[in-house]
C-alpha cells in the first residue's frame, strides 16, 4: 500500500531521513509529515523504527542524513530553548529524582521559559496549577512521585510536559506497563488535550485498536518504512494489518466508536484423530 503523506506544509516533518545507531541503520529515505492539530499515532511491529522516528522528530537523535523541520526550519539549527518552547517530549522511560514532590516535578516544565531576566513568576505558578488540574493530579501535589501508582506517575509526567505550554507534544509509548484501565485513562487524557486545547500530539503505541480508536491520523511502519498514513477509518484494513504485522484478521466497526476494530483470525484447532 502506498504511503499517503500530506504535501501541505506542517509544523513538524521529517524529510528523507536516514536514522541509525552507530553502524546499525534503522531507516533510510524516510519522509513523514505530522498534520497540524492532529492526534497522530505511529504503529508497527517491534523494532520497526517507531521510537527512533520519534527521537529524531524531538531532536534527541540526530539523523545521519535528511532533515527534521520545525516550523519550516532545520530543527538542529534552532536554539535548544526555542525548541523546548515549541515541542514537548514524554520519553519511554522517565525517571524522577528520588524524593521529588509532584508539584516540583511539574514545575520543571517551566524551565524553557526561564532566563537571566525572567525568573519564577505568578504566571509560572498559574500554568503549573492548570497543568496539574488538567491531568487530575492537583490533589497529589505534595506527595512524592516515587510513591505513586504507574497511572498517577504517567499523569504527572504529562502535567510536566503540559507546563511547558508547547503546541506540539510527543509521547513515546505512554501506556506501556499500565493495566487496561490506566491505559484508557491516559489515552482519554491525551484525546482531551487534543480536542479541548488544540494541541498537536504524536504518540507511539503498540495496541493497534487503541491507535485506531484515538488517532485522527495514523502512521503505519514496517522495517523502517512508512507503509501507509492517513485517517484510521481510511487506511486500516485486513490487508494493511497483514502487511504490517503479518497477522491474518478481520476489521470490523468498533461497536462503541465506529472506528476500525482488528479481530485476529482464530487459530486452527487440532482435531483429535477418530478411533
Amino acid at each position: 500500500m502506498e504511503s499517503d503523506l500530506t504535501q501541505e506544509p506542517t509544523r513538524l516533518a521529517g524529510r528523507e531521513l536516514t536514522l541509525r545507531y552507530e553502524q546499525r541503520v534503522i531507516a533510510e529515505n524516510l519522509t513523514v509529515a505530522v498534520p497540524d492539530h492532529s492526534f497522530t499515532v505511529v504503529v508497527g511491529p517491534n523494532a520497526c523504527g517507531k521510537s527512533t522516528l520519534l527521537r529524531a522528530l524531538s531532536r534527541t537523535l540526530r539523523p545521519a542524513a535528511g532533515t527534521v523541520l520545525l516550523d519550516g526550519r532545520d530543527i538542529s539549527a534552532l536554539p535548544a530553548k526555542q525548541v523546548a518552547r515549541t515541542l514537548g517530549l514524554l520519553p519511554q522511560s522517565s525517571v524522577a529524582p528520588d524524593g521529588i514532590a509532584v508539584c516540583d516535578l511539574v514545575a520543571r516544565g517551566r524551565y524553557p521559559h526561564q532566563g537571566l531576566l525572567r525568573q519564577w513568576s505568578r504566571e509560572d505558578e498559574r500554568v503549573v496549577a492548570e497543568a496539574m488540574a488538567a491531568t487530575g493530579v492537583a490533589e497529589l501535589a505534595d506527595r512524592t512521585v516515587d510513591e505513586l501508582s504507574g497511572g498517577q506517575r504517567q499523569r504527572v509526567w504529562i502535567a510536566m510536559a503540559l507546563a511547558q505550554q508547547t503546541p506540539l507534544l510527543l509521547l513515546d509509548e505512554p501506556t506501556t506497563y499500565l493495566d487496561i484501565a490506566h491505559q484508557i485513562e491516559i489515552l482519554d487524557l491525551c484525546a482531551r488535550l487534543h480536542e479541548e486545547q488544540g494541541r498537536t500530539l504524536v504518540a507511539v503505541l503498540h495496541d493497534l485498536n487503541h491507535a485506531a480508536r484515538y488517532a485522527t491520523h495514523l502512521i503505519a511502519m514496517r522495517a523502517g518504512e512508512v507503509v501507509a498514513a492517513g485517517p484510521p477509518g481510511e487506511i486500516v484494513t485486513a490487508e494493511l494489518v497483514e502487511e504490517v504485522f503479518r497477522l491474518p484478521c478481520r476489521v470490523i466497526d468498533d461497536p462503541e466508536t465506529g472506528t476500525p476494530l482488528v479481530v485476529p483470525a482464530a487459530r486452527r484447532r487440532v482435531t483429535a484423530p477418530s478411533r
